[in-house]
């Protein structure tokens, strides 16, 4: 019978877990549940016999990998996968894949949340101004991308975006105009909104003369990795552009810093806010473990990322 482990510092939903345990026993496997643990070495433990395991923000290293001898696949409940050390997993034979989709609206609403008390000045009882007419630019068109679209056409916004891997004719089909590159959408774009993976070509890629670029009364927001900012530029441009604001749900490494010098155009959540709602929750954990049954039964990598 294969063991599959759900290993979470930061613990599902129980409803969640109770739709992954229904798909799990549904197909003749072995639920193991390892929740809010507080040292590697639990993890590590309870790698020893399972098959498949699936995680959140947890880091799967090549220690963890080297601790499950028995282990075919990891998914990890979400869209990012920068946590999961895919060298390691390919080379221990381990298929890696995420779960594209399923967090996409919780993000996308997100954006609109941070964008709404950007625009308002942070509800400071000053005026402010509305999204209504202003220039939207998204970068990177995949799940979110297209459901930030989505909600911008509700609120009257005129929407552009830009992605190296989408069709422009994909993007314009869904009424938002196809820019032909970055600078592009940040020259045209008075609120430009992040949806970007953090890779090697794209870390630190937000920098100054990028935001520079962009109109007066210009507002980045960023749901995607905190990686994907140029922070020395962040400041730089917090401190040279009193019209610019940032608001994030990926604190920055120099969060003290920003919020003490610029707490009027600067805001960050505590902590990772995107797929935070139940519905997401809910919606990633038994994705992961639908895909999961079916690789184990049916060989299907389709949202294989190593």
């Amino acid at each position: 019978m294969s063991k599959i482990l759900v290993a979470t510092e930061k613990p599902f939903a129980a409803v969640a877990v109770k739709g992954i345990r229904e798909v799990v026993e549904n197909a003749g496997m072995e639920l193991a549940l390892l929740e809010k643990y507080t040292d590697k070495a639990q993890l590590l433990d309870a790698m020893k016999d399972a098959d498949a395991l699936i995680i959140r923000s947890d880091k799967v290293d090549a220690a963890v990998l080297d601790a499950a001898s028995n282990l075919k696949i990891v998914v990890r409940a979400g869209a990012g996968y920068d946590n999961v050390d895919l060298q390691a997993a390919t080379a221990h034979k381990v298929c890696v894949m995420n779960t594209p989709g399923q967090n996409s609206n919780a993000v996308a609403e997100l954006v609109f949340g941070l964008l709404v008390y950007g625009v308002r000045n942070f509800y400071s009882g000053t005026s402010g101004t509305e999204l209504k007419g202003k220039k939207l630019g998204i970068l990177a068109y995949g799940n979110v991308g297209r459901n930030v679209a989505r909600i911008a056409k509700g609120f009257g916004m005129d929407i552009y975006a830009y992605d190296a891997f989408c069709p422009a004719s994909a993007i314009e089909a869904d009424g938002v105009k196809a820019v032909a590159s970055a600078e592009e959408l940040f020259r045209t774009c008075q609120i430009v909104s992040l949806h970007i993976p953090a890779t090697a070509e794209t870390k630190g890629s937000i920098n100054f003369e990028l935001m520079n670029a962009m109109p007066k009364g210009a507002i980045v927001v960023n749901t995607a990795r905190k990686e994907v900012m140029d922070e020395a530029g962040l400041a730089r441009m917090l401190e040279k552009r009193p019209d610019f604001k940032y608001v994030t749900d990926v604190m920055p490494a120099i969060h003290a810093e920003l919020a003490e010098k610029y707490a009027d155009r600067y805001f960050s959540t505590p902590k990772k806010m995107g797929a935070q709602t139940a519905e997401a929750n809910i919606n990633a954990g038994i994705a992961a473990a639908k895909q999961i049954v079916d690789f184990l039964v049916n060989g299907n990598e389709k949202f294989r990322v190593n």
